[in-house]
């Protein structure tokens, strides 16, 4: 039996959790979870384009290049 403790709160993980290879408990991982969709979005660059996952690091870029007529370099 898989007895592991969370790392951030030290209380025990549940097995099935421990052996899908999560180190967080659910409380923990859930607000790691919420966190880290708030660091991203998803966005439709042009209007009849695919959607484009836009991070904290791309979405300067991103947000300069969605005219499709005029691309922007700065």
């Amino acid at each position: 039996m898989m007895e592991i403790q969370c790392k951030e709160c030290g209380d025990d993980v549940e097995t099935g959790r421990a052996r899908l290879g999560y180190k967080l408990c659910l409380f923990c991982g859930e607000e790691a979870a919420i966190a880290e969709r708030k660091s991203w979005c998803v966005v439709q660059q042009y209007g009849k384009g695919n959607y484009q996952f836009v991070t904290n690091e791309s979405a300067l870029s991103v947000v300069k290049q969605t005219n499709q007529k005029y691309l922007r370099d700065e």
